[in-house]
């Protein structure tokens, strides 16, 4: 989710927290941490205003766009399936 929200370009932790409903601060920084361990985000922070702290997609972030979207399709595609599957599943 929070790499296809940085798709469209930069964006602040308060701008990302806004845009992903539910997610909690904790889990933000975490998922944001992880996404800046493995390479696909780069943090960026200004001191001349504020602590102000942009995220952007790396290279390797972007090349991941192209198979998200692919699984995010599948899924639209096949949600009726899933929630038959899952509906099946709970009566048992």
């Amino acid at each position: 989710m929070l790499i296809g929200q940085l798709e469209s370009g930069p964006m602040r932790f308060g701008q990302l927290r806004d845009a992903v409903a539910g997610i909690s601060e904790k889990m933000l920084t975490q998922t944001l941490r992880g996404l800046e361990r493995d390479g696909f985000v780069t943090r960026r922070s200004d001191a001349e205003i504020s602590p102000q702290v942009e995220y952007r997609l790396t290279p390797l972030g972007h090349s991941v766009l192209e198979p998200l979207a692919a699984v995010r399709s599948w899924a639209q595609h096949h949600i009726n399936d899933i929630e038959r599957s899952r509906l099946a599943f709970e009566k048992d």
